[in-house]
């Protein structure tokens, strides 16, 4: 089967706003008595906001009501505006772009998979919110990674099967989304993390158009 599109991830894949995700995050744990380490951020990567609240409650020993839970994503995500919105096309990760050029010229098809509400307007703020022929975001989906709906939306958009997509992430919830979807996988990071995907690399820097689709079309 011949490869027709990829799938991209964006946070870790295309940009890297974990750190944005932390300091708001962590602000938000301080400001009800405790604190949690980048170690422990490290298990909301792929993760929707509301689940990334829940698994913030239960590390700080908390149980707060719906509306409560509520109040704290928004505060929560106020706050990773406020840093995501000084965003420049200089937070693209090196890579990126010579990649999506390659893209290209190979004719592919592209799409967006994101869990992230806040997707269009990263896209925006680094310039990339033209790049893609499909844009699948939390706005999207009721179901976050490692359900594959994401990226089978994404797939449906481009009107092309789930066996001729690649997906592109560096989440272990995301690699196991794509693989559920029926889609073959790129992990990009560690390949200590990324066990599951079928391919790994430590980024976009350090791969090429053709060694993804020799690797997945022979």
């Amino acid at each position: 089967m011949a490869i027709k599109a990829f799938l991209f991830d964006l946070d870790g894949v295309i940009v890297d706003t974990a750190i944005y995700h932390y300091q708001a995050w962590r602000r938000l744990a301080n400001e009800l008595g405790f604190d949690i380490s980048e170690e422990f951020n490290e298990r909301l990567k792929g993760v929707s906001r509301m689940e990334s609240l829940d698994l913030i409650l239960a590390e700080g020993g908390q149980t707060l009501s719906d509306e409560r839970k509520q109040e704290l994503a928004t505060q929560k995500n106020e706050w990773y505006l406020e840093l995501v919105s000084r965003m420049t096309p200089d937070d693209i990760l090196p890579g990126v772009a010579p990649f999506f050029s390659q893209v290209r010229k190979a004719g592919l098809k592209t799409a967006l998979g994101s869990v992230s509400k806040n997707a269009p307007l990263i896209l925006e703020r680094i310039g990339m919110g033209e790049v893609f022929d499909a844009i699948i975001d939390g706005n999207k989906i009721s179901k976050g990674k490692p359900d594959p709906e994401v990226f089978t939306k994404g797939a449906a958009e481009l009107e092309v099967q789930p066996d001729e997509c690649v997906v592109f992430e560096d989440a272990v919830a995301g690699i196991e989304a794509g693989k559920r979807g029926g889609m073959h996988t790129v992990g990009l990071g560690s390949p200590d993390v990324l066990t599951q995907a079928d391919m790994v690399a430590p980024s976009l820097e350090h791969l090429t158009v053709d060694q993804v689709l020799e690797r997945f079309q022979g």
